[in-house]
């Protein structure tokens, strides 16, 4: 059995925590920013119309009220901003990995030539805009691997006994596995590595696989805070690929953890 010559043994954790520092770096920084530029501008303007309507609503709701029940309104307020920010925050956050992908894998190209010293030999506009058929794809086939198993998944919250106990614990596992997935692919497809590849270098470092992706979910759960995930998260699962997988992804077997 061929074993993993890289003998770091960091946890998930450690690797995410990479990230924050990896962001900071100057080199870095203009691929960070740009990204996070347009994610604030959408998410304002996302979350402007949001709230619009939901003012929309509760001046509706007002009207309707009788007024001993007008204190309702100071209850359901804050109950109602926060599961807009929640939603609003989880949704974004999803559209913008298919608006931001090409941005996610030059900046996952630039933290891999920070860490190694060494180029890919690509970055430039025309390189970008060639691959774009291919990024959109990558993207496709993790959309595709994803929706049947959520769906599964999310229907184990109907059945009685299970749905309040086994499922959440399920769920919380499958979104860890998930964005392991999802920001480990970005160094992974940079090498044109195949998806079923991707999946089974991970798998085979399960340990470290399912700590990273528990603790992007975490951080993902915090409104406004969730904006600032991606690019750590890339950059840590960046670090990752350079350390367990960057010089043995070729080979038939990776060690496990």
């Amino acid at each position: 059995m061929l074993k993993n010559t890289v003998s770091v043994k960091k946890s998930g954790v450690n690797y995410f925590m990479q990230g924050f520092e990896l962001i900071k770096q100057p080199g870095l920084r203009t691929f960070v920013v740009i990204p996070l530029l347009v994610n604030f501008i959408l998410f304002s303007v996302a979350m402007y119309f949001a709230f619009s309507q939901l003012g929309l609503l509760f001046d509706w709701m007002s009207a309707q009220l009788p007024d001993y029940l007008s204190w309702l309104e100071f209850i359901l307020w804050p109950l109602a901003v926060s599961t807009v920010l929640v939603v609003m925050s989880f949704i974004f956050s999803s559209v913008m990995n298919w608006i931001a992908a090409p941005f996610n894998g030059l900046l996952a190209e630039k933290v891999e030539m920070h860490l190694t010293g060494k180029s890919l030999n690509s970055g430039s506009t025309v390189d970008l805009i060639k691959d774009l058929p291919r990024i959109m794809k990558r993207e496709w086939i993790k959309l595709k691997y994803y929706l049947p198993r959520a769906i599964g998944f999310l229907l184990l919250f109907w059945l009685p006994a299970i749905g309040q106990t086994i499922a959440p614990v399920l769920w919380f596992l499958f979104t860890a596995w998930m964005m392991a997935i999802q920001y480990c692919d970005y160094p992974f497809d940079n090498h044109k590595v195949p998806f079923n590849d991707m999946k089974s270098a991970l798998s085979n470092t399960k340990g470290t696989s399912y700590s990273f992706g528990a603790t992007v979910t975490l951080f993902s759960m915090v409104p406004i805070l969730n904006l600032f995930v991606m690019p750590i998260a890339i950059c840590g699962a960046t670090a990752m690929w350079v350390e367990r997988y960057r010089e043995v992804y070729k080979h038939p077997v990776i060690a496990n953890d």
